[in-house]
């Protein structure tokens, strides 16, 4: 049966596919083929080193390019001749502004301008007096081309050596030409010659020479000396190069302006620090604050890395909008071969106050949905630091709309964060900032509350405190370490159904017991995404969570097999370390294949016997298995349905091992209307079981198996990096029906996901 279902969907294609065929060929004019692309061979006598490189910088001119396919059908073409018909309808039109594309006729094909280019390209790299040549392969309606090349051996350097130099340049230049790449041996390439001359522009500026130009240089090959296809490469300069290109240039002033405007004078009386000039009408930025951040220093030799290094570090300062630092040339020279410069640093600040306002609508598992708006006001420079004070209060209401009558029928949240961002290290022994070569880490304090009230079950206090560092390492390096990290939970009120769920499970009764916990956190991330024209982009991150260890020195005894506490709270004990990794493959036409791996593990020790219930995994919801709700999915093979115990007892599911992969293809639909089609596995687990769940949650060399599994597609609004989605996602592998039941695909209830961004 299987096999006669298999043979009728091959037979489906290939019908389809016939009907594409004729429905494209029928429309070819006479006397005209359908260019189908070319290939390219090439011959020689000799070894070519890199002989794949070479063809495929030679097959990257090979033009026009053939029609696209998809499923070995030419639907945009299919969609282009659709569309020449006096009526072709509203979806032809559409399909073909889509995907439509213009055929490529053999006629089109300019056969000896390739093979012109061909030949420049080959001369380009050292094989000069190469022939190409093309011929057609043609069929009915169809012809593809094929190109040959024929090369001789290529040429090769025997030397590399600087021809003569103005005395102001010729040091200098002599030691960047004697530190060169080039070796004997090596073919003659015009690329690698144009990547030489940029290497020593900028070798050459980065000591002082602010206006010279690698078009200033040129490359001589001299093959008089040999007859075998070797030559001697000069480096010169162009003949008439100005006098002012050839010599270094010192920073003979830096006025940094904080507040700049354009309506200020030369009147401002600057205040004068550390060997700098901040001029403003009043004191918005305190000089001894912002000179860490310009590393541009009178009286030493023009750097534009200095320039590029102070304009990124006064950017990450959070109070500027604008960085602008422009040169001025000075009249006065100190000799013939010393030029002088005015630094200007161009400063206008964001506006001091700003508010933000995030409106959200949230789902839940337990069939809770409703509305939570948060607000965040801004106070940039607070103290004339660069501070910055963030207020953030949050109020969240839900209701549940369907579910069982024994969960609460409502759940109101209020929090309150306040954060303090200073834009430099505080610590009690002074840190250079110098050793921070990318930029200057910022100390960041926050106290927050928050208060949830889940009506017939609980209500529910946490206050937590922050304080530690961030610092970029390079463009794609963050590290974020925060040595104190405080909360206090306290169950303020419980109901008897509640009270009924924490006796029936012991573990998530001690997990809330552990009110106190104090730790440090550290996080590691590596960020290519930065990098939008990056083809493949990878993303990193580590983070570590240890909690209870230094406190326990202070720790009280309560009697044998009691938990230690601390001012009379218990504390917990713990390590927790996560690691997500993000790989993105754009191929063009915003068409991605974004892929994901999670992994995380929790481990109780010392002081505790579970890990606190606000820091244990789930799994399931809009940014992680999407076939399954918010924290539904797991732990292991538990089945609430099977194994005799009710859901609503069972809580929210959770557990101290994560596991999770997603697999994503994003493509553009119309203007800022995405789509996706994408598949999820993943599943939580415990390393020590927990007798609610029968044993079925804990963590064992099966796990493969024990993954929940969807797929599904989606649809995002995406304006301007705001994105609004929805996620269409079903189960196919259910890890709570018995082992030979799990695969199912039969499409049961799909469940619609509603986020903000994109999952990952």
């Amino acid at each position: 049966m299987k096999q006669f279902k298999t043979f009728k969907y091959i037979s489906i294609l290939l019908v389809i596919g016939s009907f594409y065929a004729c429905s494209i060929t029928k429309h070819i004019p006479e006397n005209e083929r359908l260019y189908t692309g070319a290939t390219l061979s090439i011959e020689s006598d000799s070894l070519i080193q890199n002989e794949s490189g070479l063809k495929s910088d030679l097959e990257s001119v090979l033009r026009p390019e053939p029609n696209s396919k998809f499923l070995g059908m030419h639907l945009g073409l299919y969609y282009y001749y659709k569309n020449q018909k006096e009526n072709p309808g509203f979806i032809n039109r559409w399909f073909y502004k889509q995907f439509g594309e213009k055929p490529v006729y053999q006629s089109d094909v300019e056969t000896h301008e390739i093979e012109d280019i061909l030949l420049n390209r080959l001369e380009n790299r050292g094989f000069f007096y190469s022939r190409a040549s093309s011929v057609f392969e043609e069929t009915e309606n169809k012809a593809a081309l094929k190109y040959t090349v024929v090369v001789p051996e290529p040429y090769r350097m025997a030397s590399y050596q600087m021809d003569s130099m103005p005395v102001s340049i010729h040091d200098n230049m002599k030691k960047l030409v004697a530190e060169s790449s080039f070796k004997p041996g090596m073919r003659f390439d015009l690329n690698h010659m144009k990547l030489e001359r940029q290497r020593l522009d900028k070798a050459l500026k980065s000591k002082g020479y602010f206006n010279f130009n690698n078009n200033f240089l040129i490359f001589e090959a001299d093959t008089n000396r040999y007859d075998n296809k070797n030559f001697d490469l000069f480096l010169k300069l162009k003949n008439e190069v100005p006098k002012k290109s050839l010599i270094t240039y010192k920073v003979f002033k830096v006025n940094v302006y904080p507040n700049y405007e354009v309506s200020d004078s030369a009147d401002i009386q600057p205040t004068r620090f550390n060997e700098k000039n901040y001029i403003q009408k009043e004191t918005f930025f305190k000089p001894k604050y912002l000179d860490p951040f310009i590393v541009l220093k009178e009286g030493e030799y023009y750097n534009p890395e200095d320039s590029r290094n102070s304009a990124r570090r006064l950017s990450t300062i959070g109070a500027y909008k604008y960085v602008n630092i422009q040169y001025k040339e000075l009249d006065t020279l100190a000799d013939d071969n010393l030029g002088l410069l005015e630094a200007n640093i161009y400063l206008s600040p964001l506006n001091k106050r700003a508010l933000r306002a995030e409106l959200q609508v949230v789902t839940k598992s337990n069939s809770f949905a409703g509305p939570a708006l948060t607000l965040t006001l801004s106070n940039r420079n607070l103290f004339g630091g660069g501070e910055t004070y963030n207020i953030t209060p949050k109020i969240g209401y839900e209701k549940q709309l369907g579910g069982s009558q024994n969960s609460g029928n409502s759940s109101l949240e209020l929090g309150l964060q306040n954060e303090l961002i200073f834009p430099r290290v505080l610590f009690p022994v002074k840190i250079n900032d110098d050793f921070f070569k990318y930029s200057i880490p910022k100390t960041k304090t926050s106290l927050s509350i928050d208060y949830l009230n889940r009506t017939d079950l609980y209500t529910l206090l946490s206050g937590t405190a922050l304080f530690g560092y961030t610092w970029d390492a390079n463009r794609y390096v963050t590290h974020e370490i925060n040595p104190i990290s405080l909360s206090y939970t306290e169950l303020l009120k419980t109901t008897p159904e509640f009270e009924q769920i924490l006796d029936n499970d012991p573990f998530l009764r001690r997990s809330f017991e552990q009110q106190f916990i104090a730790g440090l956190t550290y996080g590691f991330t590596y960020n290519e995404m930065v990098n939008i024209q990056k083809k493949h982009q990878l993303y990193f991150n580590f983070t570590f969570d240890i909690a209870g260890n230094t406190i326990s020195l202070f720790g009280k005894d309560q009697g044998a097999e009691k938990p230690k506490t601390v001012l009379g709270f218990e504390y917990a004990q713990y390590a927790k370390a996560d690691v997500d990794v993000h790989y993105h493959f754009n191929f063009g036409k915003e068409q991605v294949i974004a892929a994901r791996l999670f992994g995380g593990y929790g481990l109780a020790y010392g002081n505790s016997d579970v890990v606190p219930f606000v820091k244990q995994y789930y799994s399931g919801g809009p940014y992680s298995v999407r076939a399954f709700n918010i924290r539904s999915l797991g732990p292991g093979t538990y089945n609430p349905d099977v194994d005799g115990v009710d859901n609503d007892d069972a809580f929210d599911k959770t557990g101290n091992i994560r596991l999770e992969a997603n697999l994503e293809y994003r493509f553009p639909i119309v203007s800022f209307l995405k789509g996706a089609v994408f598949a999820d596995a993943g599943n939580i687990w415990n390393s020590k079981e927990n007798p609610i769940y029968n044993g079925k949650d804990k963590f064992n060399s099966d796990f493969i198996s024990e993954l929940g599994m969807g797929a599904g597609i989606g649809l995002r609004v995406d304006i301007q990096s705001f994105v609004i989605r929805f996620d269409l996602a079903a189960p196919f592998h259910d890890p709570a029906l018995p082992k030979g039941e799990r695969f199912n695909f039969d499409v049961g209830s799909p469940i619609l996901n509603f986020a903000i961004g994109y999952p990952f």
